[in-house]
């Protein structure tokens, strides 16, 4: 018997595609695990941190697609649970991420807060 799963990915939109992959591979440890090119040097990409999954793009505003407006907080925040916390909150911070709280301990969570250069909120950390 064959069981269905769930699951969520997150996809983000960028200003610069590229770029973005770059900075999650440096920053996150991730893996891109597929990339389609686009017209005028944009791409589609599917990403790896550990094995969480997300995907990222261009914006592309003709079909509706834009990316985070960098001057406010996006109404989303990813939450990425991993034991690396620590590591990957220094790197990402290394890498452009700007601190919006630093990792701390709170009951039974390890985690911090930061925004990426591309706009997008992240709370790294994990629970013992």
């Amino acid at each position: 018997m064959t069981e269905n799963t769930t699951s969520i990915k997150p996809f983000l939109s960028v200003n610069d595609g590229i770029k973005a992959v770059d900075f999650y591979v440096s920053a996150f440890g991730a893996v891109e695990s597929k990339r389609f090119e686009l017209e005028k040097n944009k791409i589609s990409s599917v990403i790896k941190i550990e094995n969480a999954v997300f995907y990222l793009s261009d914006e592309a505003p003709c079909n509706g697609t834009l990316s985070s407006d960098l001057t406010i907080n996006p109404p989303i925040r990813i939450i990425l649970e991993t034991k690396n916390a620590d590591t990957i909150f220094e790197k990402a911070l290394k890498f452009g991420a700007v601190e919006i709280c630093p990792m701390t301990t709170e009951e039974d969570w390890r985690i911090g807060k930061l925004k990426d250069p591309f706009g997008h909120i992240w709370e790294i950390g994990y629970s013992f």
